[in-house]
């Protein structure tokens, strides 16, 4: 998953930075390399927003002109699917960890972002959900 971000030019120098998909996420660098750090560290700290009020995260959209792609970690974009598919199915922790054969705990575990998770144990949350994550190399 990637968001679009724009870099833009900051009065005092180095740029801000803003994703118009996630309105959360606003940041800034003093240059361009620590402005693209910042802004893959302000998106994944903006996506706790969407789990904290269980509110599906916005798909990203296509860039514009002018603006750059910012890329979620792996880990983080499958429990972003994850999250919304559970959202979209009105499929609750405690229904999930029953389809799972597992408890709530777990499937709240999977839906932490802080917390590590094999990619393999979200891609069969979302398979007890009727959905298969796939993966590609660009």
């Amino acid at each position: 998953m990637r968001y679009p971000a724009l870099f833009a030019p900051a009065a005092e120098g180095g740029y801000v930075v803003t994703f118009r998909d996630i309105p959360e996420a606003i940041t800034q660098g003093d240059d361009d390399d620590e402005a693209m750090e910042m802004a893959e560290d302000v998106l994944v700290s903006a996506m706790d927003f969407y789990f904290e009020d269980k509110r599906p995260v916005p798909p990203p959209s296509r860039p514009e002109p002018r603006e750059r792609m910012v890329a979620l970690p792996a880990s983080v974009a499958a429990k972003v699917l994850l999250l919304n598919e559970m959202l979209a199915q009105k499929v609750g922790p405690s229904e999930l960890a029953r389809r799972l054969r597992t408890s709530p705990q777990v499937v709240n575990r999977l839906i932490e972002l802080q917390h590590a998770t094999k990619i393999d144990k979200v891609e069969e949350a979302l398979g007890c959900l009727g959905r298969r994550l796939e993966m590609r190399v660009v």
